[in-house]
């Protein structure tokens, strides 16, 4: 998939664009740079010697070149009357998604004053050409589905917002860098995004038993038309079967089918499923590539990214895994139309927290309750799954900032295994959420009326927030004690001490005592 960057002269075309590909470890073209190339003269030359429909004839053959490469993952940087044509417009939708860059004019002149490049379209009187240029384009502009005001913000920011925008991230760390795509339609064009990047190799597909009888054939039939040999393993569904005799049912499903080391795993699921092949995966032949297909909220916006996996014990959730980096995630948001609403809401526990962590915008869309979040599905997804991608990319095996994805999570584990897993999850993670802080509250770590905050959008979603009555706290403690996240013995939390500020891990005095007492 290739991303075109559009807009107007000064909107920052080209230093957005190289951002962007430097984020998601992409070629950058610049369309005007290649024109200079190709041509051995400069723009302004082009127009003065042959004029401007030669100058268009040129970038139309420039683009065409760009995007006859079908395997290239190009960021290109067009000019700012490049799909004025229709041909070029077409070209450009259906190689990939475009997204155009706005600016307020006297923003643009600003930048056009300080800008060394000429603008044949522009000589003389710079302001008076483009206010007209802008009036003319104004509704061309303004046409494209995906558009950034860059007014204020940094090529960064911009970065991101195209990356949330067009649901295409890009996850460095642990040896393995890996593109997650948030593309709603693109289950059955697994096969070419695997030939794409050269993993077009024999698959196993893993999956569970519910998951299986929705999807499975549109997947293997897909891979099997694009040349790619692939069988299937089913397992049974639910976090009750997230152990190590699954792990060995998969390792001899894999010996069955004759995987070898350049073969591949596909996972297709939620959370158990993906934790369980990936470390099958991890753990086979001493570790093969494997592709994450999450099919559920919770697995899309937090279990399939940072390459974390594993099976529970007994004693605790995820305490045999390892860290393997999938080679591509794959998130369809069409495949959540058959997810039962307690499966949503379990999902979106995840995605508020990541709001919590660093998206005031996301935090407030949960709290317009689970029909609203459902008809903004594909961008709710993009934007939990924007702030994990940021943070693991910065931490990818947990040191220090990445912990505060641990949010409601050590309470969480505790109230999951105490109630085996009756409790979904995500159901336990809004628990912990709000009771994990309230317990920094009462201890004056952080000031109180934040957890009344977090209750209440919580709420909203229909997610509980109080551990159970029923629910023996002397258990849920024992859980925690055994849960991963404890160092040198004592239990960690971490801790919001305000939207978009979180403290990674932090002691809690005489919190025992006091969740006896909840």
């Amino acid at each position: 998939m290739k991303l075109f960057i559009y807009g107007p002269p000064g909107s920052g075309k080209t230093t957005a664009g190289k951002r962007l590909a430097e984020e998601l470890d992409r070629e950058f073209i610049d369309l005007d740079e290649r024109i200079e190339e190709h041509s051995g003269m400069m723009i302004p030359e082009i127009f003065a010697k042959s004029g401007e429909s030669a100058f268009r004839k040129l970038e139309r053959e420039m683009l065409e070149q760009a995007c006859s490469n079908l395997s290239g993952s190009y960021v290109i940087a067009l000019g700012g009357g490049a799909l004025l044509d229709t041909e070029n417009r077409e070209l450009a939708e259906r190689q990939g998604a475009v997204v155009c860059l706005r600016a307020p004019i006297e923003t643009l002149l600003e930048r056009l004053e300080g800008d060394s490049i000429q603008r044949p379209l522009l000589d003389g009187n710079a302001r008076q050409k483009l206010v007209k240029l802008l009036a003319d384009r104004e509704e061309h502009y303004a046409s494209f589905e995906n558009s950034v005001e860059v007014e204020k913000i940094s090529p960064e920011e911009i970065s991101y917002q195209i990356q949330i925008l067009t649901g295409v991230f890009h996850v460095a760390g642990m040896g393995q860098a890996y593109d997650v795509l948030i593309q709603s339609g693109e289950l059955s064009e697994l096969g070419k995004l695997l030939k794409e990047r050269g993993l077009d190799r024999p698959a196993v597909l893993v999956t569970d038993k519910n998951v299986g009888r929705y999807y499975s054939n549109r997947l293997l039939d897909g891979l099997r038309a694009d040349g790619i040999a692939a069988s299937e393993v089913r397992i049974e569904p639910g976090e009750t079967n997230k152990h190590i005799e699954t792990v060995v049912q998969l390792w001899e499903a894999f010996s069955e089918a004759k995987l070898d080391r350049k073969g591949i795993v596909i996972a297709m699921g939620g959370g158990v499923v993906g934790d369980l092949a990936g470390f099958a995966a991890a753990t086979f032949l001493r570790g093969v590539d494997w592709i994450n297909i999450p099919t559920s909220v919770l697995a899309m916006v937090d279990s399939s990214l940072g390459g974390k996996t594993g099976a529970n014990l007994s004693k605790g959730k995820n305490l045999i895994g390892a860290f393997h980096a999938p080679r591509l995630v794959l998130a369809d948001p069409e495949l959540l139309k058959t997810l039962p609403d307690r499966e949503w809401r379990a999902g979106l526990a995840e995605a508020f927290k990541h709001g919590v962590i660093g998206d005031p915008v996301l935090f407030e869309w949960c709290g317009q309750g689970l029909p609203a979040i459902r008809e903004e599905a594909e961008t709710v997804i993009r934007r939990a799954t924007a702030v994990k991608a940021r943070v693991i990319t910065q931490d990818p095996y947990e040191k220090g900032l990445r912990k505060v994805l641990n949010l409601g999570h050590t309470i969480g584990h505790g109230v999951e295994l105490a109630s085996t897993y009756q409790i979904s999850h995500g159901e336990a993670v809004a628990i912990g959420l709000v009771v994990e802080t309230h317990l920094a509250e009462m201890c004056g770590i952080i000031q109180p009326g934040l957890s009344d905050q977090l209750k209440k959008n919580l709420s909203a979603l229909g997610l509980p927030t109080d551990i159970p009555q029923n629910l023996d706290r002397r258990e849920i403690i024992r859980g925690m004690k055994m849960d991963k996240k404890r160092s040198k013995g004592k239990v960690q939390f971490a801790i919001p001490t305000g939207l978009g500020e979180t403290i990674p891990a932090v002691d809690i005095p005489n919190w025992e005592e006091l969740l006896l007492k909840m």
